[in-house]
């Protein structure tokens, strides 16, 4: 097989090795297209993985819903109506619409009572305090730093406990203080701290200073009966949250007497929105780096084909000789191409190799911080599968320019020039 010709790779390496500055610099310029190629890839992908990063533990899939004030008259009802949920509400929606996957019914002490005060040993931390179900862990996932969160037990007996936020942790104990076991007040009902988080990424929903306690307790310390102030909704994979969104308000509407028209009286939050905005713009960004990478790519080439004109010029004898000795053309263009492929190869892999060294450095640098959207910027494998077949595939179009330069030479001609 031709591939595995000594001659023929003899003579590729002792051409390209005749001149090897000019080879240098004709290799520098595939050289930095695929830096530049691999680096604005990498730096996509990292980007993506960053924003993937800032919203773990956060359900792509969910939505938020919560009672406002009606703003159209309906079934005798004046306009300015407050809407006010309540638990069976939850049980409705949750029977009602099977793609629904999760729905934890959460209430705030502010908005039921109006005033909040959560107090130990003379200190007051301003904090919000929610009453919720342990399913909000699966929606809006929380990084404890000591402790568990709430369970199902806290619920069914209706256990006064809480877990508190790493910044309520700081306004009420004292640095270095054991919290788990110790009790806090909340409106002059006590409670047993019994977990200490931090919000598990950037999409800080509750923040860092507020405190859970068991829905059930909620009932029954502060006297919400079966009132319910807002819903947290997971929604089934490949179900599109706008669709259970409408169901959502379709069946509140009709419950509550709500006009149909009327877009005020029922609040909501798609937070699949803010994903599918993410991801439509890494795709973007990816698909333009891709783009003016290969096209850096294709400038570096070109210049690689018109050092080999040049080449081709030069050795016009040579060329003459061989086929005058029997070379047939397809040899002589096989010859040249690659010429072309070998430059193409080797300069694109030196560019990978340095492009991989410097994102391996931009990664140990930001990779790991909890601010900068930048996490393991790498391409992937597929990335670089098509973007070596591409360059291989260019360089042999390119090559195809001097090869059939040099095939049109005739040998009679060549042993004539000077």
């Amino acid at each position: 097989m031709w591939l595995f010709d000594r001659d023929l790779w003899f003579e590729i390496f002792h051409t390209l090795g005749k001149n090897m500055f000019r080879t240098f610099l004709t290799m520098l310029g595939v050289i930095f297209a695929m830096i530049i190629l691999v680096l604005l890839l990498g730096s996509a992908n990292g980007m993506s993985n960053g924003f993937n990063k800032i919203f773990a533990g956060t359900a792509s899939n969910s939505l938020f819903v919560w009672g406002q004030q009606t703003s159209m008259p309906y079934k005798g009802f004046e306009r300015g109506r407050r809407i006010r949920y309540k638990i069976e509400d939850a049980e409705i929606l949750k029977k009602q619409i099977p793609e629904i996957e999760v729905l934890a019914p959460r209430i705030e002490l502010a908005s039921h009572r109006g005033t909040v005060t959560v107090y130990r040993n003379g200190q007051t931390s301003g904090s919000a305090v929610y009453g919720d179900y342990p399913e909000i862990d699966n929606i809006t996932k929380k990084k404890l730093v000591e402790g568990r969160f709430l369970n199902q037990t806290d619920m069914d007996h209706s256990k006064k406990v809480c877990v508190i936020g790493e910044e309520t942790y700081k306004l009420l104990f004292d640095k270095g203080e054991k919290a788990i076991g110790e009790d806090i007040r909340i409106n002059g009902v006590y409670f047993t701290v019994v977990g200490i988080y931090k919000p598990n990424n950037n999409i800080n929903i509750d923040g860092e200073n507020a405190v859970f306690i068991p829905f059930t307790t909620f009932q029954k310390a502060f006297n919400s009966g079966d009132l319910m102030g807002w819903m947290a909704i997971a929604v089934q994979e490949n179900t599109p949250v706008p669709v259970v969104e409408k169901q959502i308000k379709d069946i509140l509407k009709a419950k509550y007497d709500i006009h149909p028209d009327d877009e005020r009286a029922i609040g909501s939050f798609d937070m699949s929105e803010i994903f599918n905005n993410i991801t439509a713009f890494t795709t973007v960004l990816q698909g333009f780096s891709f783009f003016i990478g290969i096209f850096t790519l294709l400038a570096g080439v070109i210049a690689i084909s018109n050092i080999l004109l040049i080449t081709v010029k030069e050795r016009t004898k040579e060329i003459g000789v061989r086929r005058a000795l029997g070379a047939t053309p397809k040899i002589v263009k096989r010859q040249i191409v690659v010429e072309a492929i070998v430059l193409t190869t080797f300069a694109g892999l030196v560019g990978f190799a340095i492009s991989v060294g410097i994102l391996s450095i931009m990664d140990s640098m930001w990779g790991s911080g909890d601010n900068f959207p930048f996490v393991k910027p790498m391409i992937s494998v597929p990335q670089f599968f098509v973007s070596f077949v591409l360059m291989v595939g260019l360089s042999v179009l390119i090559g195809l320019l001097p090869a059939n330069r040099a095939v049109r030479v005739r040998p009679i001609e060549a042993l004539r020039e000077e």
